[in-house]
């Protein structure tokens, strides 16, 4: 055996746990995903291939399309609350004031509550009649919505939860903002820049590949909500109001075990985060500024 051989061979065996756990975890059920999308299979008998029929009655069916939309008005407001919210916050936790330390701290514990005990947590601030936000408004003389009863304030309600929960994107944010170089803000300020000009032509720039990357990961987050509405609005009410998609894709695996039927509302899913995604990229590609580019 040749010298080059056996390096090949003892690279491949020092590869080979993660090559087994690649394929094993996630290139096997991607494939079996695939194939499972297009038949009827239910887990509980073998799979019977039925080509694209479980996407013509995906076309075909209400309830689907009624998550969608539940699904594509929640991104429509979470993400740009939580995008902006979280860059604002991260740029007031930048500034340099006594204590700094303690606000970072109270703005990133709330990211650390496992999202169920959160869930809850916010089931009873948004309780109609002795939850602490509606005591709040109340002590301004107006009386607060049903939160959970309304078809209306049942998503703003989630978009509530989910601005609170940004804590994450806050770190990375104050992460980015520490590779500003000092310098710009220094030039600036000689030519009399105000703080407004400075954020704006300055900290915003050479930010944006961080806002990109949160951005793209606020994409896959909002379309892929489960536990916080499976938790707090049981079978999407009221009025399946709040109805996302991943808990019809849950229910039609796990509840009605179609699985089938599920594989091809998770490769739709898939394909639709993948266009935004790729949308993105693209229009921000000029927009973009890389400090060593």
């Amino acid at each position: 055996m040749t010298a080059k051989r056996r390096e090949a061979i003892t690279g491949w065996l020092f590869a080979s746990p993660w090559v087994i756990g690649f394929s094993v975890f996630l290139l096997y059920p991607l494939a079996a995903s695939v194939y499972y999308s297009l038949c009827d299979y239910s887990v509980l008998r073998p799979p019977v291939y039925v080509g694209m029929d479980n996407y013509r009655n995906l076309i075909a069916d209400a309830l689907f399309w009624t998550s969608l939309k539940n699904t594509a008005i929640y991104a429509i407001l979470v993400f740009p609350a939580t995008l902006i919210a979280s860059l604002a916050i991260a740029l007031l936790l930048n500034t340099k004031v006594k204590g700094m330390s303690f606000y970072r701290t109270i703005f990133f514990i709330p990211s650390l509550v496992p999202v169920v005990s959160s869930s809850v947590l916010w089931m009873w601030l948004l309780n109609n009649e002795y939850g602490l936000i509606n005591q709040l408004i109340g002590l301004t003389g107006i009386q607060g919505p049903n939160w959970m009863a309304s078809t209306f304030w049942s998503k703003p309600a989630l978009v509530l939860m989910a601005i609170w929960g940004v804590g994450n994107a806050v770190v990375i944010y104050l992460a980015g903002l520490q590779d500003v170089p000092v310098q710009l803000y220094e030039a600036a300020e000689l030519d009399g820049a105000r703080p407004w000009r400075k954020t704006w032509h300055i900290t915003l720039p050479m930010l944006s590949p961080v806002i990109l990357f949160n951005g793209i990961m606020g994409i896959i987050g909002t379309l892929q909500v489960f536990v916080q509405p499976y938790i707090m609005f049981p079978d999407g009410a009221p009025a399946r109001s709040t109805y996302m998609y991943t808990m019809y894709l849950y229910d039609n695996a796990f509840r009605f075990h179609k699985m089938g039927y599920a594989s091809a509302m998770g490769w739709i899913l898939f394909i639709l985060i993948f266009v935004l995604t790729m949308f993105a990229l693209r229009t921000t590609e000029k927009k973009v500024h890389y400090g060593g580019g």
